[in-house]
């Protein structure tokens, strides 16, 4: 008896589930499934909506908030996919991974982060309320403001908050540094940058993910993956306007014709490549025929070595550190420029990009610029330093 009992009670729960799963999913998932393919769906409709400017068609998936901001910038692609749906009651919080691509610069869909907050009506249709970049996501160019954009020969400036002559301006620049680069590193790159002019140095720091602090007195950096493939998307070449903004002519363009300098040797560039290397390659391209002498170009050094303190050796990693000493950050720079430029001077420029691609064919730090050196200038790394010591003592004494 007591047997039968427990196949009686067993038999009811099996029959209470079955009737469960019937109406919302035994365990509740089948019914979450159908939120979240909802959500997806409206989405789908939204990233159509922006793709295609559909003004009506976007109000028709919720909140307007947002459509106005990115209009204007030239897409290829735009899409959303829906990684998690957290529901109470009539809202909805979705965590989602925009891909998008814009027209022309980028090769594969450039991936971010958001966070959506959606409303249920009472006829039980979603709609979008509001979309935010997701926790430790960088923001996009549109979340601060209405996006504008100017196209060059060889760039694509987007701005906000800044007129259309600053933005013509920084297309000049660009226009000029691509030709520029493509004359020292070849023509084995796309030949083209996209340059985004946030309104502050708050604004540049919240598209990197990271706290203004870092980035004072930096006038620009480039965002991408070293060593990336040839599918990856473009990199994007971000400008701190307050910085940049105290430059003179020539520092404008030495600034960008190094930042896009990144974005040619990005595939040569790997985790064997030394900073002096990449960074110094880049500010000899930008110094490349300006006529600037040493003394000019390497103030900060010329004073060090006015005072006897020559660097013992090429500058590390950590001497690059944005948060660091102000001096000691400018002095890396230029002893990576000095080295850079010795080379150029004394094996040739030829020389100096096989050198630079050939530490990039290493996968590791470790023996990569000591094996380059070898291979294509012929000198240990302790001559070369020597070397790179007296010439110091030369240019800047």
């Amino acid at each position: 008896m007591a047997g039968r009992g427990r196949a009686s009670g067993v038999s009811v729960l099996v029959s209470v589930c079955l009737l469960l799963v019937s109406l919302v999913g035994c365990g509740g998932r089948p019914g979450a499934d159908g939120v979240r393919a909802e959500v997806q769906r409206l989405l789908d409709r939204r990233a159509e909506a922006v793709l295609h400017h559909d003004a009506a068609g976007y109000g028709a998936t919720g909140t307007r908030a947002g459509f106005a901001a990115v209009r204007e910038v030239p897409l290829t692609s735009w899409s959303y996919r829906v990684t998690g749906v957290r529901r109470s009651g009539a809202t909805a919080t979705v965590d989602a991974e925009l891909r998008y691509r814009v027209r022309d610069y980028d090769q594969a869909p450039v991936t971010a982060g958001r966070t959506l907050t959606l409303t249920r009506s009472q006829d039980g249709r979603w709609s979008v309320a509001a979309e935010r970049p997701a926790p430790n996501s960088a923001d996009q160019l549109w979340d601060q403001g209405t996006v504008r954009v100017v196209r060059g020969r060889h760039s694509l400036v987007l701005g906000v908050g800044r007129p259309d002559g600053q933005l013509r301006a920084y297309v000049s620049l660009a226009d000029r540094a691509v030709p520029a680069v493509t004359d020292a590193w070849g023509a084995n790159w796309p030949g083209r940058i996209v340059v985004l002019v946030p309104k502050s140095l708050d604004g540049m720091a919240r598209l990197l993910g990271s706290p203004a602090s870092s980035y004072r007195g930096i006038a620009a950096v480039t965002t991408g993956e070293t060593g990336a493939p040839a599918k990856a998307a473009a990199d994007r070449v971000i400008v701190n306007p307050d910085a940049y903004g105290m430059l003179g002519t020539l520092g404008r363009q030495v600034v960008l014709t190094h930042e896009t300098t990144h974005v040619a040797t990005r595939r040569a560039t790997d985790a064997a490549t030394p900073l002096w290397l990449s960074e110094g390659y880049a500010d000899w391209v930008g110094y490349r025929g300006s006529g600037r002498t040493a003394a000019q170009a390497a103030p900060e050094l010329q004073r060090a070595v006015a005072d006897g303190e020559v660097p013992a050796a090429l500058p590390g990693d950590r001497d690059f550190g944005f948060a660091g000493d102000a001096g000691r950050l400018a002095r890396a720079y230029e002893s990576g420029w000095l080295a850079c430029r010795m080379i150029a001077e004394r094996w040739g420029e030829a020389q100096l990009r096989a050198f630079y691609r050939a530490v990039g064919e290493h996968r590791v730090r470790a023996g990569a610029v000591e094996d380059a050196m070898r291979t294509t200038l012929g000198v240990t790394l302790p001559d070369f330093t020597a070397q790179w010591r007296d010439y110091l003592r030369v240019q800047l004494g």
